[in-house]
């Protein structure tokens, strides 16, 4: 395995290119499969997640060609309506191919993608929704299998605006017939980048990024070539180690409208964010403020930016309290974080964090993805050698992260351990 090595202390300087969103590329990518015929996605960053997408659809019966920076995918001989436990087990977004494959094929025999790292984050409310489409639900031996010879609209009301729970119903509702209205719906530019993609492909959908989505199904759909959004949360988290180095450094490609809510948070701790030919400069404060913040469904601070925020929190001027409602199990980073001489205290969802003068280097290990992100920007500021095992984590969801800080200055290598 990968370890990721970290000398601490340098500010970081220049320019970084946003890769493309992870999260918006595997739903577009699964709802290729309702398209007969080949699709190509533009803008997809090189991810572990990306590759295990592609292993999924191959093994549905797609054929995938992934390159730099794009995807093709020939859907046309898709027969086999089972994804397996072993590529599910290895990541949750799997569970998008549900809906696709029961629109288009009539069934699908999916593997329940169980808890995770940072807590449970069960599908029933996607199965909810299948159900009152018309289909047969079955849970047998740790796969769904569901049943429709085709899916009828409905109108379907999310008890939480689950993310994915909105993107598998809103692609199901597109080959159904009639109208579904998806209420309570989650609204993340993610969702309404999919379904950008699916309008392309001829689907009827209104009010996608808002709380109520009206999807008319059709008959069919065409396959697309289709450039996926910048990634959000990588852009904050650019910024977050911008601020925590106290650098100055302009993220290119990014949407600012999609992070409101991150940038108010920064700003909040002193930190400068200005518009520049295009891009933003992130400028660091000698001493950052603390600021409270409480994660929020979209548009309120996003759960994927929590562990990061806590990193610029531990070495921030003052007392930050840290309320997280979204998972229940998304303070693992503390404990690591405590290592490098943070102050940290947790109480439920709740963590209390007292800014210190400074952080050590210290040998630490990632358990999620998120983490490994806070860790890493914990030890670009801390005094010494940081070293940071299981690297897989942050290869989930960051394109080569190390050389992307490596040219901003920051001194970060990646070793075999």
């Amino acid at each position: 395995m990968d370890e990721i090595v970290i000398e601490g202390g340098a500010r970081l300087k220049g320019e970084v290119r946003i890769s493309g969103s992870k999260n918006a590329a595997l739903p577009i990518l699964a709802s290729t499969i309702l398209a007969p015929g080949t699709s190509t996605i533009y803008n997809v960053p090189d991810l572990i997640d990306i590759k295990t997408m592609g292993k999924l659809l191959n093994h549905l019966g797609a054929k995938v060609d992934i390159e730099t920076g794009r995807v093709n995918v020939d859907v046309t001989n898709i027969k086999n309506p089972e994804a397996p436990y072993e590529l599910v087990k290895t990541m949750r977004a799997s569970v998008l191919v549900l809906c696709p494959l029961v629109a288009r094929m009539g069934e699908a025999n999916v593997s329940l993608p169980g808890g995770c790292a940072i807590g449970a984050r069960p599908i029933n409310l996607h199965l909810m929704g299948l159900e009152k489409m018309g289909a047969r639900v079955e849970i047998e031996h740790g796969y769904v299998k569901v049943k429709a010879k085709r899916l009828r609209g409905s109108r379907i009301y999310l008890d939480i605006p689950t993310v994915t729970g909105t993107e598998n119903l809103m692609m199901a509702a597109t080959l159904a017939d009639g109208t579904t209205i998806i209420e309570n719906a989650a609204c993340e530019p993610e969702v309404s980048d999919l379904a950008e993609a699916l309008k392309k492909m001829g689907a009827r959908i209104e009010g996608a990024g808002e709380n109520i989505i009206t999807i008319e199904g059709v008959d069919s759909l065409k396959p697309i070539n289709y450039s996926v959004i910048p990634d959000r949360i990588e852009a904050g988290t650019f910024m977050v180690a911008g601020a925590i180095t106290k650098g100055s450094i302009k993220i290119k490609d990014c949407i600012p409208g999609h992070f409101d809510a991150v940038m108010a948070k920064i700003k909040e701790t002193g930190v400068e964010i200005t518009e520049e030919d295009g891009g933003l400069r992130v400028k660091g404060v000698k001493s950052p403020k603390a600021v409270d913040l409480k994660t929020m469904p979209y548009p309120g601070f996003p759960t994927d930016m929590q562990a990061q925020m806590m990193a610029l929190m531990t070495v921030a001027e003052g007392m930050s309290v840290i309320t997280e409602t979204i998972f229940e199990n998304r303070f693992m980073h503390v404990a690591e974080l405590k290592r490098m001489g943070a102050d940290i205290k947790v109480e439920g969802n709740t963590a209390i964090v007292h800014g210190v003068p400074y952080l050590s280097g210290a040998p630490l290990m990632a358990t999620d993805l998120r983490a490994s992100a806070s860790l890493i920007i914990a030890g670009l500021a801390a005094k010494g050698k940081t070293t940071l095992s299981r690297a897989y984590h942050i290869d989930r969801g960051y394109e080569k992260i190390e050389e992307k800080l490596s040219a901003l200055g920051a001194r970060i290598k990646r070793e075999r351990e």
